[in-house]
């Protein structure tokens, strides 16, 4: 793991999300960990199909599994601290190697940042142990400095709050700091926009760059071998 140095607040925050900007094609391991879960806590047999996956949070995909297996909402709300940690157990032990998963340009982005002193964070709607399992097995765990994960928040734009307010409190960035949101879907867009922050969208996910475009991003790239530092205000190339 690179040593990371000591350096002055930042001028800029760089927060990705991962299915689809970092990472893609991870496999069914996910999906079959969500679905194992609610039947080892609950008995019932759920699935995932005909929910739509693509930018949504694990505990709203979760909440929608149970209640098409027929649990109420009362018991659902009760059951799903349990189905959480199971899950995320579940993934832990069966993520596959996803080195040759990491989308183009990822990889590279990352490491110049790091090499700069720019915070680099998760804002995704991935489980926290599942989300992290993913980029130790991507090979990007060392560059990313925090997260914030589905369980946290009621949408992404949560998320992208608790993140942004998270590196204030370091002080790894300065008050006028500014963020980028970098991310594959229209929510992503949606979530930078309701912080004030740039957004940045890729179009390495399910979502078409037409698709993405409509939402009218403040940057639309094919992939991250396409994302300069100089994009992000405060950083130099």
């Amino acid at each position: 793991m690179p040593e990371e140095k000591k350096t002055a607040p930042a001028r800029a925050l760089a927060l990705f999300d991962i299915d689809g900007t970092l990472i893609r094609r991870a496999g069914p391991h996910h999906r079959e960990a969500l679905v194992d879960a609610v039947r080892a806590v609950t008995g019932l047999n759920s699935t995932t199909d005909n929910i739509p996956l693509h930018g949504m949070l694990d505990r709203d995909i979760l909440a929608i599994m149970l209640g098409q297996a027929g649990l109420k909402p009362n018991a659902a709300r009760q059951a799903l601290p349990a189905i959480i940690e199971r899950a995320q157990a579940l993934y832990a032990r069966r993520c596959p190697d996803l080195r040759n998963r990491v989308c183009p340009g990822a990889r590279m982005v990352l490491w110049r940042l790091f090499r700069r002193g720019i915070p680099a964070g998760l804002v995704t709607g991935n489980l926290t142990r599942i989300g992290w399992k993913k980029m130790e097995r991507a090979g990007l765990r060392p560059y990313l400095r925090f997260g914030a994960f589905s369980e946290l928040a009621k949408d992404r734009a949560g998320l992208a709050r608790i993140a942004i307010l998270e590196a204030r409190r370091q002080g790894w960035i300065t008050r006028d700091a500014r963020v980028s949101l970098i991310g594959d879907h229209p929510n992503d867009i949606l979530a930078a926009r309701a912080n004030g922050a740039q957004s940045i969208a890729v179009a390495t996910g399910l979502s078409s760059a037409q698709e993405l475009a409509a939402h009218a991003p403040d940057m639309l790239l094919p992939d991250l071998r396409s994302l300069r530092l100089d994009d992000l205000a405060g950083c130099g190339a």
